[in-house]
């Protein structure tokens, strides 16, 4: 219980100040069991961009590597936002720390061209 009363916690201060900072888009995680999904949603709640670790296929070319898989997801997202001329975005973890796959996320968008 008390682990999801910090989840819970982390994701309401996280989006706080997101929604409070700015009007840009936001870049938001949500990590299952099996896989990651990433959406831009923009200051109306409407959902701009989505792109799934479904979306990649089973282990194709990327192999096992989640860090490498989730890079490829970021890329993947910034391709989207740039087709649509969104360059400006702000990273909303949704509560999970930091590191590895979410980090891997926010990475690959940044070499995607995006910035946050």
């Amino acid at each position: 219980m008390k682990k999801e009363l910090n989840f819970n916690r982390r994701k309401n201060r996280t989006r706080i100040k997101i929604k409070s900072l700015t009007d840009k888009p936001r870049i938001c995680v949500y990590k299952s069991n099996r896989f990651m999904y990433v959406q831009t949603i923009d200051s109306d709640g409407n959902v701009i961009g989505a792109v799934s670790d479904k979306s990649l296929g089973k282990l194709g070319k990327l192999g096992k590597n989640n860090i490498d898989r989730m890079k490829e997801l970021g890329k993947m997202i910034a391709e989207k936002l740039l087709k649509k001329k969104v360059k400006d975005v702000v990273f909303d973890r949704s509560g999970y720390r930091y590191h590895g796959r979410v980090k891997a996320v926010a990475q690959g968008a940044r070499e995607g061209g995006l910035v946050f």
